[in-house]
């Protein structure tokens, strides 16, 4: 039995890149490849360090040192062999920086600095391309879908408030985080209605709260 069978969809005409490679988008294309996506765009420009493995479950001890990005391109292609993945290793300064994306369905930012954030979201916007965003610390997070022209943004939904925020990681946050973020970016692309543009999704003391956001994207 195929994953469209099994899963009632199919993904195998979708195309979805994944700005940034750790803790949550590990978790974002991990689920993007299961659950079949026909093409992936992965970019990260860091490397596997020690303080990572506690919640990036692509890279293990021996990997420390090594190009994240085609880790995680190795590491998705061996549990989706019939997935087209590329790997672009590069830092998010400038929207030249995302030229790859501009052939996405949809973008996912998995990111921890809201300059590339900033960036990302400046792109999508210019490009109408659906934007996913997520961020965590410690123990909450948050997940929210952009849709430009039609919900609030970023900055409308508080999620470039604090700038440069220290973060703690907390593994079982960022597994629900990164599994939201896939959850609402899949339904959009499947038309789901539980694809909930606009709405904040809240994860925090163990329960998830959805706060619609009013003010409209300018």
């Amino acid at each position: 039995m195929d994953r469209t069978e099994l899963q009632g969809f199919d993904l195998n005409d979708k195309t979805a890149a994944v700005i940034g490679c750790g803790g949550l988008g590990c978790h974002v294309a991990t689920h993007l490849a299961c659950a079949g996506i026909g093409r992936l765009l992965l970019c990260d420009f860091d490397r596997v360090s020690e303080t990572n493995l506690n919640r990036q479950f692509l890279y293990t001890a021996a990997d420390i040192g090594k190009e994240k990005v085609f880790l995680a391109k190795e590491r998705l292609n061996a549990t989706a062999p019939e997935a087209e993945i590329a790997a672009f290793n590069r830092r998010i300064e400038t929207p030249e920086d995302l030229s790859f994306a501009s052939e996405a369905d949809i973008v996912f930012a998995a990111l921890d600095n809201n300059a590339a954030r900033m960036v990302l979201q400046d792109f999508c916007r210019k490009k109408n391309l659906p934007l996913v965003n997520g961020g965590v610390n410690g123990f909450f997070g948050t997940a929210y879908l952009y849709l430009p022209g039609q919900t609030p943004d970023l900055t409308a939904a508080g999620m470039l408030a604090v700038e440069n925020q220290k973060t703690r990681s907390v593994s079982s946050t960022v597994g629900v985080i990164g599994a939201l973020e896939a959850h609402l970016g899949i339904c959009h692309l499947i038309g789901s209605p539980e694809g909930s543009a606009g709405v904040l999704h809240v994860f925090d003391g163990g329960e998830i709260r959805r706060l619609t956001i009013k003010e409209h994207d300018r």
